[in-house]
């Protein structure tokens, strides 16, 4: 029924809570790349620091990947390989 698909005034009022939350985190975000800007970054360079970002995120959540599955080949956790690669568990 078409009522069915209405949200009802909770779910209407979460999703207004949502959107208020969105709109102060692009605010903050607008804020801090006029703050970026007035340091003298250019936007080229900010595109191109988030790419990069994003490229080291992929490579990293691969890396997490093997590391996960040599853990369950060996039995172990992925914790107790970190030693075994020089690596650190902020990494």
């Amino acid at each position: 029924s078409p009522t069915s698909c209405q949200p009802n005034g909770a779910n209407e009022e979460a999703l207004q809570h949502e959107l208020e939350e969105l709109k102060q985190k692009d605010l903050a975000l607008d804020q801090e790349i006029a703050q970026l800007l007035s340091e003298g970054y250019s936007l080229e360079e900010l595109e191109k620091h988030i790419s990069l970002l994003h490229e080291y995120n992929d490579i990293k959540d691969a890396g997490q990947m093997l590391l996960g599955k040599l853990a369950v080949i060996r039995g172990v956790t992925t914790k107790q390989l970190y030693p075994e690669y020089d690596l650190e568990l902020s990494d």
